[in-house]
């Protein structure tokens, strides 16, 4: 029985978590699923974020000033995902415009999102890939971060796989 556990078990750390489908918020107010995330076949970000967390802004700033070359090299797409509450929501749509971000960015102001990909705190980075398939996931940022993240998405985008360390 012990056996039979302790295999159950190893197989469930081979399974593969795909983008779950959960319903957003456009800045513009319309409902979206997940489901329609796509990109053609190439690597995708989801970043949660929050217009009150300093580090997901720094890393997505820091992400913004080099994106335009991210997509040339292997063109991700990176969607950023706020879980600002209802009360917040009214402040995402011009914080976004104010900074240019370029990205898709959402609103789970349920934090049904969130809750489906065991988000706890933020900024939490997954790296999908042609299948929606999570291949590698960050919690927290530090800068230099961006770095190693952008090294997977070429090597996701040159091979469909990834070595990463977590």
């Amino acid at each position: 029985l012990l056996l039979a556990a302790f295999v159950g078990k190893l197989a469930a750390q081979d399974e593969v978590q795909v983008l779950p489908e959960i319903k957003v918020k456009a800045l513009d107010g319309k409902t979206v699923s997940t489901a329609d995330f796509a990109n053609d076949g190439k690597p995708i970000i989801i970043s949660f974020w929050a217009t009150w967390c300093k580090p997901c802004i720094l890393e997505l700033n820091t992400i913004h000033e080099e994106y335009s070359e991210w997509v040339e090299e292997s063109g991700v797409k990176v969607i950023a995902i706020s879980i600002d509450d209802a009360r917040n929501a009214p402040k995402v749509a011009p914080f976004v415009e104010g900074r240019g971000w370029e990205y898709e960015v959402y609103i789970d102001e349920n934090s049904d999102l969130k809750r489906a990909m065991n988000v706890n705190n933020v900024p939490h980075t997954f790296l999908l890939n042609a299948n929606k398939e999570i291949v590698w996931n960050h919690n927290s940022y530090s800068p230099g971060d961006e770095e190693e993240l952008r090294e997977l998405v070429k090597q996701l985008a040159e091979t469909g796989k990834i070595d990463a360390k977590e």
